[in-house]
């Protein structure tokens, strides 16, 4: 059996997902199966290319729902899943069902896609998900911002976070796919020493040094959120909590950033912030309205990289919606 599996690409927790899922897929679906990866990315246009969807079995893991009927496995976290109705309405006349349900899966509560497969593969077809227990903790952890301090995001110690930063930044289109099934066969320390992991790192550390200090530069902090425009200095990546490392008693802030495929828009908030979370502006919902999508407390719109006007019309008025909520304008 040829599996193709489509992860949310550039993401510690997309490929950690894409790993998880064909550890539990071998070990409970299909013990002989070939799995083969695919990088999906948030982009202006359509998201997916039907005719890429040529497995035995095609698997989306930590990405937006496709309705396509060549889509076998599903399994997402966003609140933004859906990018339209129709496919939201494709997906809960999915789960009517049985068939189809016990192979789609959504639930925005988890903190990380990685720990909502586990919980699926383990409860709904007795996986056993503790030998990965390491990474499914690593990924809460990125992707849900559980660092201890700003300290302890920027200044990556722990394997986990040099691992994202490579993810993140490597320009190698064969490196993730390469990556993915080591993150369940070995501990993730062991994953870095591996020779094609580890001569990335050293570059890419100096890279993440240079954003540091261009964020530094570039970041401004009124009422509680940070705006930096890097547009002009295309970056293919930069650790997102940089700005609060920076001013760590913001709230929010805007990142205006280009790469080789898109401008973006990247809205986040301070894991660390002390405003009530009661209070918080839904990030997802803003994201949602430019065409973008994300979480409640972390969310990106994408242009296309021509279209940089645009984007930075997007970013003023969420800058300046945010700003006023701070400052108890709205």
């Amino acid at each position: 059996m040829r599996v193709r599996v489509f992860y949310h690409d550039k993401c510690f927790d997309g490929a950690c997902s894409a790993s998880l899922f064909s550890r539990f897929h071998r070990e409970r679906i299909a013990a002989h199966a070939g799995y083969e990866y695919h990088g999906l990315v948030h982009r202006a246009g359509a998201l997916f290319d039907e005719s890429q969807f040529s497995g035995d079995e095609n698997a989306i893991v930590d990405f937006k729902y496709s309705a396509s009927p060549r889509i076998t496995w599903w399994f997402d976290h966003h609140l933004s899943a859906f990018l339209t109705p129709a496919d939201h309405a494709h997906f809960e006349a999915c789960q009517r069902d049985a068939a189809c349900a016990a192979h789609k899966f959504f639930d925005p509560n988890y903190t990380s896609c990685t720990s909502f497969i586990a919980h699926i593969a383990s409860t709904r077809f007795g996986f056993d998900a503790a030998p990965v227990a390491e990474l499914v903790r690593w990924a809460d952890i990125v992707d849900g911002a559980k660092y201890e301090s700003p300290e302890a995001a920027v200044e990556m110690a722990a394997p986990a976070m040099k691992l994202t930063l490579i993810i993140e930044s490597t320009q190698e289109p064969e490196f993730i796919p390469r990556l993915i099934p080591l993150l369940t066969q070995m501990p993730l320390g062991q994953v870095l020493e591996q020779p094609f992991v580890a001569r990335l790192l050293p570059p890419l550390l100096e890279r993440h040094r240079h954003a540091l200090e261009l964020i530094r530069s570039r970041a401004e902090e009124r009422e509680g959120t940070i705006f930096f425009d890097i547009t002009d200095h295309p970056l293919e990546g930069f650790n997102k909590f940089i700005p609060y490392y920076l001013y760590p008693h913001a709230t929010y802030s805007i990142g205006l950033s280009k790469s080789s495929f898109r401008t973006k828009v990247a809205v986040g908030s301070n894991p660390w912030t002390k405003a009530d979370p009661a209070e918080m502006v839904n990030l997802a919902q803003i994201c949602e309205r430019y065409g973008g999508g994300g979480h409640a407390r972390v969310g990106a719109v994408s242009f296309p990289p021509d279209r940089e006007d645009e984007a930075r019309a997007a970013a003023q008025e969420i800058v300046a919606e945010l700003r006023a909520h701070g400052s108890g304008g709205c």
